[in-house]
């Protein structure tokens, strides 16, 4: 298929544009200004909230993943996270017309559920501006499929980290980033709400990419899916800290801070996705995740390991960061 991918220079964008071509598809990677892309796919400048600098195609698929993604900072600017998230998708679907249609969306739209895992049929609830404005996202996403006028598949995801190409996770709000920043020397110390017994999972971000391909290799015209993709497996903040000292062999000093009114568990339910489209996470054990961002860490930064340039650095769309 030819097919357009939204913020393909960001994380998460940019793996799965790799995984598209690798794939055998044909990638264009829509682009807001002049970025490295995986080898074989095309760059094209545009910005989602300039509807006339969009490509016309026409494109058999489409995986929308330009987004603003920080919680803290939806607080502050709630407009511009609906703005971009909500306006920005408007503007893709039309000119999305009879496209396979891949949304990135997030975990944050069912707020703070006591059910865990989370299944795709909980309710949405989401407890920030991010979350609702990728909600209010979704809904046009998939009102539209109803239409007929296009395919859609939802994607929502958890926690995503890890590394391909050399290329690491640039939000070191997040707990492995902002972990792996503290092992370098980047950071004095890593902050924790509360006791770190705290539940997240993690899910690699090249094991995210390879379910995007299954959904737009799997969705078809007038339908709407909605699908969970996480690692599994959850996870104990106080956990992720000792694996991130033991993969790293350096100390990971920590400062607790009280308690914020946050959920204890957030673990992904993604049985439906594993058992409709057969997609399987192979690279998301925590350890793993945790070497492969290292590697990158240590080769690219200047102040860690002697390397060549800093991390580089974009927009994505995807998890909630843990606390």
């Amino acid at each position: 298929m030819r097919v357009l991918v939204t913020g393909a220079a960001g994380y998460i964008g940019y793996a799965v544009a790799r995984r598209l071509t690798a794939a055998g598809h044909d990638v264009d990677g829509l682009t807001r200004r002049d970025a490295e892309l995986p080898d074989g796919v095309r760059p094209v400048r545009g910005d989602v909230l300039d509807p006339g600098s969009l490509p016309s195609g026409p494109y058999e698929g489409v995986c929308h993943l330009a987004a603003l993604t920080r919680v803290r900072e939806s607080f502050q600017e709630p407009l511009r996270f609906f703005t971009a998230n909500v306006q920005g998708t408007v503007n893709v679907l039309h000119a999305a017309a009879g496209a396979r249609v891949v949304f990135g969306s997030t975990a944050a739209v069912y707020g703070t559920p006591e059910r865990q895992p989370i299944p795709e049929t909980e309710a949405t609830a989401p407890s920030n501006p991010y979350g609702a404005s990728k909600l209010a996202a979704e809904q046009a996403v998939r009102y539209h499929a109803r239409t007929g006028a296009i395919g859609a598949m939802v994607l929502r995801t958890f926690n995503v980290a890890g590394s391909v190409d050399g290329r690491i996770d640039p939000d070191e709000t997040r707990l492995i980033p902002r972990a792996l920043a503290v092992a370098a020397g980047r950071a004095p110390r890593l902050e924790i709400n509360g006791d770190g017994l705290a539940v997240r999972e993690f899910l690699h971000v090249d094991d995210l990419a390879a379910a995007y391909v299954a959904a737009l290799e799997a969705v078809g015209l007038g339908e709407d899916r909605v699908y969970n993709v996480g690692g599994g497996a959850g996870t104990a903040v106080h956990e992720v800290v000792s694996a991130v000292e033991e993969v790293t062999g350096r100390p990971v000093p920590t400062l607790r801070r009280p308690p914020q009114p946050e959920p204890p568990v957030l673990v992904c339910d993604a049985a439906a996705i594993r058992a409709e489209l057969g997609w399987r996470p192979e690279r998301s054990a925590l350890r793993e995740i945790i070497r492969g961002s290292w590697s990158a860490l240590t080769r690219s930064a200047p102040n860690s390991a002697g390397g060549r340039s800093g991390p580089r650095s974009g927009r994505s769309s995807g998890a909630r960061g843990p606390p």
